[in-house]
């Protein structure tokens, strides 16, 4: 419940602040794999099956989602970042409002036993152009 409340209230901050800010939203969560036997390949194919449900939901159409791996260094806080682009705030208010009993939210819970992403943060990026 605590989680959905979180959603909600992120939900509606967005959708005010959405006319101000026309940018794509990001949210970034970190990722730990659930068993050592679970590899990256697994982590990919979990993500692809997502998106695809994802994108059938209202809000969810034009949706884009990036895995990162740490490379160099162990990362303390997770195994990887699950990166997830929504063209506008809007429509990740709209996905997000329609998630509980979604297909996206089938697969999640299937998913479960190969990673758990607890927490996540939200994003407006401002993209730097030069001459």
């Amino acid at each position: 419940m605590k989680k959905i409340m979180r959603y909600a209230l992120v939900s509606m901050m967005s959708m005010a602040a959405a006319p101000a800010y026309a940018n794509e939203a990001w949210q970034a969560f970190n990722c730990k794999l659930e068993d050592d036997d679970k590899t990256e390949a697994d982590v990919v194919a979990a993500a692809k099956k997502w998106l695809t449900a994802a994108r059938t939901m209202k809000g969810g159409e034009e949706l884009r989602v990036s895995v990162h791996f740490p490379v160099a260094a162990a990362s303390k806080d997770s195994d990887f970042k699950l990166i997830l682009i929504a063209p506008s705030f809007s429509a990740w208010g709209t996905f997000w409002d329609g998630y509980d009993g979604s297909p996206a939210h089938k697969v999640d819970k299937e998913a479960n036993e190969i990673t758990t992403c607890a927490e996540s943060r939200l994003f407006d990026g401002v993209e730097i152009e030069v001459d």
